[in-house]
């Protein structure tokens, strides 16, 4: 289950590459440096994840995967609140919210 967790990281590490209009879309207005943030958020993600597969970073990229997924937090809350994302059903933005803290959890897992 940790190379999962650790894919699916990194890979939403890579697509804030692959695909920042998305995630600039989500970021709240006032949240400053939005290209930046949606970087270094991206990075973290990648760092992070690929961290977990190291056993001498896991403990570290548990927490930084937890912390990461509380400074985000108000992005998914954004998306799930603003009226700019009608292309999602409303219960899948706010389903997002709760999967926010399994995956905060699941980190956990290997602190």
């Amino acid at each position: 289950m940790m190379y999962l967790l650790s894919l699916l990281m990194v890979l939403a590490g890579i697509f804030h590459f692959v695909k920042p209009k998305f995630f600039l879309a989500i970021m709240p207005p006032y949240i400053p440096a939005h290209q930046l943030m949606v970087a270094l958020s991206g990075l973290a993600e990648i760092v992070f994840g690929a961290g977990l597969l190291l056993e001498n970073t896991r403990t570290w990229s548990a927490w930084g995967i937890i912390a990461l997924l509380i400074a985000v937090f108000p992005a998914n809350i954004y998306m799930a609140t603003s009226d700019k994302f009608k292309q999602f059903p409303k219960w899948i933005l706010y389903a997002r919210l709760p999967l926010q803290f399994a995956l905060m959890a699941w980190a956990y897992s290997y602190v």
